[in-house]
């Protein structure tokens, strides 16, 4: 996903999403309203350029209540400090063509080391409080 491409999947959500991201730093947390998630998507794009590489997609259930699983391995470059790779995978829940639920796994830890040091190189928003509500 690209910058850019976030604001098409923002079209996607239900108006009560609920979107989780592991982790003790400014992207971790969990969002309950489609405003907060697209305010985490913004902030996810101040701090990276990011690319991932779609390993496979698995769904189950009837086309009104989907379970998505999907593995990738993300390419992360901060807006300071050395690039790196993450291997994750995503479940999503879409209900009724949009989704309710989505939830990132990946090694949290990469994100909080990065954050910290877009902190220490004074990038303020990298130290900031998780966008929860």
């Amino acid at each position: 996903m690209t910058r850019g491409d976030y604001s098409v999947a923002l079209d996607g959500l239900a108006d009560d999403v609920h979107h989780v991201f592991a982790g003790d730093h400014p992207l971790g947390g969990e969002r309950h309203s489609r405003d907060a998630v697209r305010r985490w998507f913004e902030r996810v794009f101040r701090l990276y350029d990011l690319r991932f590489d779609v390993q496979r997609v698995f769904v189950a259930g009837p086309p009104w209540d989907l379970s998505v699983g999907v593995e990738w391995i993300g390419h992360a470059t901060p807006k300071a400090g050395d690039p790196y790779v993450n291997e994750g995978a995503h479940i999503i829940r879409i209900r009724r063509g949009r989704v309710v639920y989505f939830h990132a796994y990946e090694d949290s830890q990469k994100v909080a080391d990065a954050c910290r040091r877009m902190a220490a190189a004074g990038i303020e928003e990298a130290g900031a409080a998780p966008i929860v509500d």
